[in-house]
């Protein structure tokens, strides 16, 4: 598993504890800019949002760079929701002989692939030789700019 995503540490996720933040009234223009308007309507819970199930989700710290073009890069924040179900092109937190690791799911007839999304690293064939779970799915990627 050399020179893939490793995850090295995980933390449960905090559902607990309210977190407000403000929120702007109107949406934020991706395109050509709008007029500027300072309203705000409410305010947000980032552990409402992002988390459903605080007893099943966990963050953990991304190294490695075999998922850059899914735009999952090193130092990235994944939140992990293990209640969620793995299905076909899931990004997923996987347990492969003794490693954890990120990769996207790829269900075919010839059995379970963990593909990556780099172009520089093999796709990894799991085999009933291998000690292999999925151990959760990722719900969101926070990046720091």
């Amino acid at each position: 598993m050399k020179d893939q995503i490793i995850i090295t540490s995980v933390k449960p996720a905090d559902g607990e504890q309210a977190s407000q933040l403000q929120l702007f009234e109107n949406c934020v223009q991706a395109g050509f800019p709008s007029p500027a308007q300072n309203e705000y309507a409410d305010s947000i819970d980032l552990n409402r949002a992002l988390i459903t199930n605080p007893a099943a989700t966990f963050c953990a710290r991304v190294i490695g760079d075999s998922m850059t073009d899914a735009g999952i890069n090193e130092g990235d924040l994944l939140i992990i929701d293990r209640s969620l179900p793995p299905s076909d092109g899931s990004i997923a937190v996987c347990f492969i002989d003794g490693d954890f690791t990120v990769k996207r799911l790829s269900v075919r007839d010839e059995g379970i692939f963990l593909t990556p999304a780099n172009a520089a690293y093999p796709e990894l064939p799991v085999t009933e030789d291998n000690r292999f779970t999925v151990w959760g799915v990722v719900a969101y990627v926070i990046k720091r700019m």
